[in-house]
């Protein structure tokens, strides 16, 4: 078990770097693309497309790891003045009820990819890319955040702190 569970973490940890390195990309198309601008050339049409996927990609691929390291955006504002027993059950509560909005839009993604595949579909903008492509982060990404959560559920840790304010 502990092999499985080191590769699992490995590719949570490789798809945080693939949406950090994204994000440099991002950064390097867009300022490409306005100096390109400003010296009065025509920017290449792959540039602006590429940043359009590499926000979905970013996102998609770095969403399990920001739930792992409870990166994401919550307010403990309520979960503070609860008592630990109680904030105990609600946070996994919430934590339950995340877990199964991901299923379902993992299913959701897993049923909109093989519909891209089966029709073929592509998205043709500066190129023809297969929509699967984009649309594999779906179920992929969704799948792995309904895992992290349920680590929330019945792990040691729980997804609140129970302490208000910013702690960095």
């Amino acid at each position: 078990m502990t092999a499985l569970r080191k590769a699992y973490n490995a590719l949570i940890d490789a798809m945080a770097i693939a949406a950090g390195a994204t994000l440099v990309w991002l950064m390097v198309s867009v300022v490409g693309s306005v100096l390109m601008r400003n010296m009065g050339m025509q920017p290449f049409a792959w540039l602006f497309t590429s940043a359009e996927y590499g926000l979905l990609y970013m996102t998609m691929l770095g969403a399990p790891w920001l739930v792992r390291e409870k990166g994401h955006v919550h307010i403990e504002l309520i979960t503070s003045i609860l008592p630990p027993a109680v904030r105990n059950i609600v946070s996994r509560s919430v934590a339950l009820a995340c877990v199964l909005v991901c299923l379902i839009l993992a299913w959701q993604g897993v049923e909109l990819f093989l519909k891209n595949i089966e029709r073929g579909d592509y998205d043709t903008r500066a190129y023809y890319y297969p929509r699967w492509l984009l649309t594999i982060s779906f179920p992929v990404s969704f799948g792995l955040m309904a895992i992290e959560f349920s680590r929330f559920v019945a792990g040691p840790d729980t997804l609140h702190t129970g302490e208000a304010g910013i702690h960095e």
